[in-house]
Order: structure tokens, then sequence, then C-alpha cells
């Protein structure tokens, strides 16, 4: 039995040897949860709705997310019996959240939202702005979406792009200098990219010391998790006018109404949609299709992350 929280009949391809049903979420359970061997977290709610069916899932073997991060799900693992595997979903998000990245990046040097309050209130007013071209950006995170990333910025002129990850190795770009090293690159940076994944090594990693050593009027984009991000320590540098954010992920996250960062000078906020668009369905069910193709065939999973035990 599998649990999808995309309805099985909308993805093509998916082996007839296997019994599916739909579950989004919803109060109810399609079937009874020990019956469950593969089970697909629902995207975009709650950690404790998709935790909700687990200690009932007594025969339980994969766990697969449809998010690259898996912060949300794996603590809820702890109580299962030894031997599930837990999967993300590495590349279904790569396009999306690249895209949103390089837009945040675009619309913050080139003042857009300044523009959209002058059209909201009929005002005509110029202004010369940033561009990204000449800029020196450093992607913090270099795995498929930070490549992701530099894909899209290769035809807009940088001077130069930096690659750190936890790892050092050598791409066909270039060097990824391990993370230790960034107390060394911060300073030649003018964009900063935080798209790491959410651990306790990088929780909070861009603190008051990693932003004190980003140079003055540079730029932090986070599309990686908000925790990774101190939030006092940003609002004291954006505050100060000394540095610029853009932000689709926040800490604590949704941002509450009334919290400073809403009106935080030089700070452009989304509402953690890197991965929600168009790009998204096509590819989750390719996911999906290619994953469970090799549960029934008995071969080794795409995107194991971790197993239980």
């Amino acid at each position: 039995m599998v649990w999808l929280p995309i309805p099985p009949e909308e993805i093509d391809g998916l082996p007839d040897t296997l019994e599916y049903a739909h579950w989004d979420g919803g109060p109810d359970f399609p079937t009874d949860p020990a019956r469950c061997a593969f089970y697909c977290v629902p995207y975009m709610k709650k950690p404790e709705v998709c935790a909700r069916p687990l200690p009932a899932m007594t025969n339980l073997r994969v766990v697969q997310t449809l998010t690259a991060g898996i912060d949300h799900i794996k603590p809820a693992l702890a109580d299962l019996a030894p031997g599930v595997r837990l999967c993300n979903a590495r590349g279904v998000h790569n396009a999306s959240t690249a895209e949103l990245a390089l837009t945040l990046v675009l619309a913050s040097l080139r003042g857009i939202p300044d523009f959209v309050r002058s059209q909201d209130a009929g005002e005509w007013r110029s202004g010369f702005r940033p561009a990204l071209a000449d800029k020196s950006v450093l992607i913090v995170g270099y795995g498929a979406i930070g490549s992701a990333i530099e894909d899209r910025l290769v035809p807009f002129e940088c001077e130069r792009v930096t690659r750190v990850a936890r790892s050092p190795r050598t791409t066909e770009r270039g060097p990824v200098h391990p993370i230790d090293e960034l107390p060394r690159l911060l300073p030649e940076a003018d964009v900063v990219i935080l798209v790491t994944p959410l651990t306790e090594a990088t929780r909070g990693l861009a603190g008051a010391e990693f932003l004190a050593r980003m140079k003055d009027g540079a730029l932090l984009v986070n599309v990686a998790r908000g925790a990774v991000v101190d939030t006092k320590a940003l609002l004291s540098e954006v505050e100060s006018g000394r540095l610029r954010a853009a932000l689709d992920v926040t800490d604590p996250e949704p941002l509450p109404a009334g919290h400073p960062l809403w009106h935080a000078p030089g700070v452009l906020i989304t509402p953690h949609v890197g991965g929600p668009s168009s790009a998204f369905l096509p590819r989750a069910k390719r996911l999906l299709r290619d994953q469970l193709n090799r549960f029934a065939r008995g071969e080794s999973l795409a995107h194991l992350v971790a197993t239980t035990g």
C-alpha cells in the first residue's frame, strides 16, 4: 500500500503491482495506516499533520518527502521501527527555487519594491540602481539548487561566482570551497545567497560574526531555511543601513504581524514560495513514478538521506 498526496490516477507510469491511496493531510485516513508501506508526505502541510499517521504505520518501509529539506519530518521518525528509509525530493525544486533566488537578487538590486510602492501611490520616482552585472556572488550551500542558481547567473555578466559547501570539491565551473573558508570569502561578495539545508551545523550560520564580515552595502538572500539566519543579528545590520536582505524564509515562520522584519529598511520578503510554482507538479510526479518503480522492483531508492534505527 502506497499513500500519495497527489491522486495516483494523475501520475502516469506508476507500477500496477502496488496498491495506492490518496491522502493530502485531511482529517480522515483513506485506509488503515498499518497497511501503508510507502508514505509520501503531504506537501506544504504543517509538521504535525505530516506526522499524524506515522505512529499507526507499523509496516512502513519508506517515507518520501516532496521537499529537499527534511527538518519538518525527520524528528517524527524517531519512534519508528528500525530500517525505515527516508528519501527527499532532491531535484524537484531546483528550477523553481533557483528562479526565485534570481528574482530576489534582481528585484532587490534594481529597487522593484520601491517602484511598486510608487506605482500604488501613482508617483513617478526614477533613480540610479545597482545592476547584477559586474557583481561578485557567493553561493553558500552548493548542491543541486546552488548549481541551478549559478546556471541562471551565467548570462548576467557577474564578475565572479564563488561556491561554498560543507566539503571542498572541483566542478566544471571551478572549485567549491569548504564552509570554514567563509570568513575569508564573505568580505569579497556583493551578493550572498544562502541555500544550505537546516542542520545543527547550519542553524544560525548567518549570525552576527558572519554578517559583520559581509561588505558594506552587500545583499543577503535566503532561500534555505529561516533558522539559518540569526534574525536579531540581521535586524541590527539592516536597520543600520549597512546591509540589505531578500528573504523567502524567516525565523519565526510564518512571520507574525508587527514583526520588525516586515518594515525593516532594505528588506524584501516573500512567504516561502521558492518551491510552490507551476514547475513543482510535473517534477514531483516524475520523482514519484521513478521511486515507486524502483520500490516495486526491489531496487535501491534515489535520494536516500536517512534510515531509522
